[in-house]
C-alpha cells in the first residue's frame, strides 16, 4: 500500500538503485533504455538535480520482504527496497532537447519498478515533487513522455496535467504536459 512507501531525497548510496530502476521500468513499458538520450543526470543526481535548483525523490519500502530473498538484489539500498522515483529540473537548466519555459520546472525520471505498479507510489512521488516544486517557487510544471508509455500518457491527465503538444525525437512520439501548481 501506498502508506508503507517512506519518501526521502535521494542520497549518493541510492546510485545503484536509481540506474536499476531506471532500467527495468523502461524495458516494461517497451522502450530499449540504451536507446534514451541524455540518461547521464541519472550518474550524477545530486550535481543535475539538488545543485541546480531542482529535486530528486526516491520512495523506498522499509523492511520490505525476507531478507534471504532480497540480498543482492540490485533494488535494496540501505534503508529497504527503492520502489519509485522522480525529480525535477528548472526548465532552464534542462536538456537540450527539451522545451525551456521561464519559471517553470520539468519533471524527469519518474519510475515505478514494475512489480510495484498500481499501488499508489507514483502519485506518492508526483505529490511529493510537486510540494517540492512549488516550495521552491515554480508555478508551472511541465512533463513530457513518450506515447509509448501508456500508462504515463494515462497518469498525468488523471493528476491535473494537460496536453500541450506533441513532437518526435528520433523515433519517440513525445507528448507534452503542463500543469498549474
Amino acid at each position: 500500500m501506498a502508506e508503507d512507501l517512506r519518501i526521502r531525497r535521494y542520497e549518493s548510496g541510492d546510485a545503484d538503485a536509481v540506474w536499476e530502476l531506471h532500467e527495468r521500468a523502461m524495458r516494461d513499458a517497451g522502450t530499449d533504455p540504451a536507446d534514451l538520450p541524455g540518461t547521464d543526470d541519472l550518474r550524477r543526481v545530486r550535481e543535475a538535480y539538488v545543485e541546480t535548483g531542482g529535486d530528486f525523490v526516491v520512495g523506498v519500502l522499509e523492511g520490505e520482504g525476507d531478507p534471504a530473498e532480497t540480498d543482492g538484489d540490485p533494488l535494496q539500498v540501505g534503508d529497504g527496497t527503492l520502489v519509485a522515483m522522480g525529480g525535477f529540473l528548472p526548465c532552464e537548466e534542462g536538456h537540450a532537447e527539451e522545451r525551456s519555459v521561464e519559471g517553470a520546472a520539468e519533471l524527469h525520471r519518474m519510475r515505478v519498478a514494475p512489480d510495484h505498479q498500481r499501488k499508489g507510489y507514483g502519485r506518492r512521488i508526483l505529490a511529493a515533487l510537486e510540494r517540492r516544486a512549488r516550495e521552491a517557487g515554480y508555478e508551472l510544471l511541465l512533463a513530457t513522455t513518450a506515447s509509448r508509455q501508456r500508462s504515463a500518457v494515462r497518469f498525468y491527465p488523471d493528476e491535473g496535467y494537460v496536453e500541450t503538444g506533441r513532437s518526435t525525437h528520433g523515433e519517440y512520439e513525445l507528448i507534452h504536459f503542463e500543469k498549474r501548481l
